[in-house]
């Protein structure tokens, strides 16, 4: 049976600030690390005990490097990823509230990641693959959209899940009319499809979410997943609905915290169903187990710093599991 997870987008180097509730003026220094919302998702995946594998080019540059030498680390698959001299590696800079809530300010006209074209995705890199994860970072008017929809045609040919986090960065766009036309380009092409409560109703059109799940359903998505922040996830197909509260913890930093979700959830939902048509068939109980595992995973990783270097090992969740 097929286990590894795929995702195809960014790779890029988050700076953390020293200090958090402050604006940039302020900070006066930012520590690198190591995310790109795809990159944080196969990191979450591989952290827990699974195979992933990142599909993406950086630049060929120290931060490149640094990018695949800590992917490796943590068991993603990196020998997809391209490196070039045309562009650099993707940075972002990142700001802290004082609850942990973060903004970004991007540095990639173009990035490398951007520059990675169709041609590089080929259809034996999804041999082993049960599920393909992206976001919408990517999906501009630039190459690597064609590469998105290579990967997503190869997945769907092979009745593999699409994983479609919209994962909104306003700021990457000329318009706003502009990312919304491209996330709704790709809704149809996706079996499940995770959005954040601010995200709902620029995604779907609706205002709350049974009516804007619905609509997802209508375009062909599965299986919804839905965050709230402090009020939980909810869990959506045509049969069946979940919901788990968050647990209250002091939050240091939310970066990668929707990426870990993600990931984890994926991770729990690789052995109770690895076919597209049997997500429309899932229970509310093996909802809620992926839900509550997702969330646990999620309480863990905002109280450390950065992205992928948060996220917990499978040994970590089991501890905090039995207590």
């Amino acid at each position: 049976m097929n286990k590894v997870l795929a995702a195809i987008g960014e790779a890029l180097i988050d700076f953390i600030p020293d200090k958090s509730g402050c604006a940039f003026d302020d900070v006066t220094a930012f520590a690198p690390k190591v995310g790109g919302a795809p990159a944080n998702v196969c990191a979450a995946f591989s952290r827990l005990g699974g195979k992933s594998r990142l599909l993406t080019q950086l630049g060929d540059d120290p931060f490149g490097h640094k990018i695949i030498h800590e992917l490796n680390d943590v068991g993603v698959d990196t020998s997809c990823i391209s490196l070039t001299d045309k562009a650099n590696t993707a940075l972002a800079f990142v700001s802290l509230g004082e609850n942990g809530d973060r903004t970004f300010s991007f540095y990639r006209k173009p990035s490398a990641d951007m520059l990675y074209e169709a041609e590089n995705v080929k259809d034996s890199l999804f041999d082993d693959v049960f599920a393909l994860h992206f976001c919408s970072v990517d999906i501009g008017n630039f190459p690597m959209k064609q590469a998105h929809k290579r990967a997503v045609e190869i997945m769907r040919s092979r009745g593999g899940i699409v994983s479609f986090d919209p994962n909104l960065r306003f700021n990457l766009w000329d318009s706003r009319e502009a990312l919304q036309s491209a996330v709704r380009e790709f809704i149809p092409m996706s079996d499940i499809v995770k959005i954040s409560e601010d995200e709902l109703e620029f995604v779907t059109g609706a205002k709350d979410i049974t009516a804007g799940a619905q609509s997802l359903f209508e375009q062909g998505a599965k299986l919804v997943l839905y965050t709230c922040g402090e009020n939980g996830a909810y869990a959506f197909n045509r049969k069946a609905t979940a919901h788990v509260p968050s647990y209250k913890v002091d939050a240091v930093d939310t970066t990668g915290a929707g990426d870990g979700f993600t990931g984890s959830f994926l991770w729990m939902l690789r052995d109770i169903c690895c076919e597209r048509e049997k997500l429309g068939e899932l229970t509310t109980e093996s909802l809620m187990e992926c839900l509550g595992f997702a969330n646990r995973f999620c309480a863990l990783s905002v109280q450390r710093k950065g992205a992928i270097a948060s996220y917990p090992t499978m040994d970590e969740m089991q501890k905090i599991l039995s207590e």
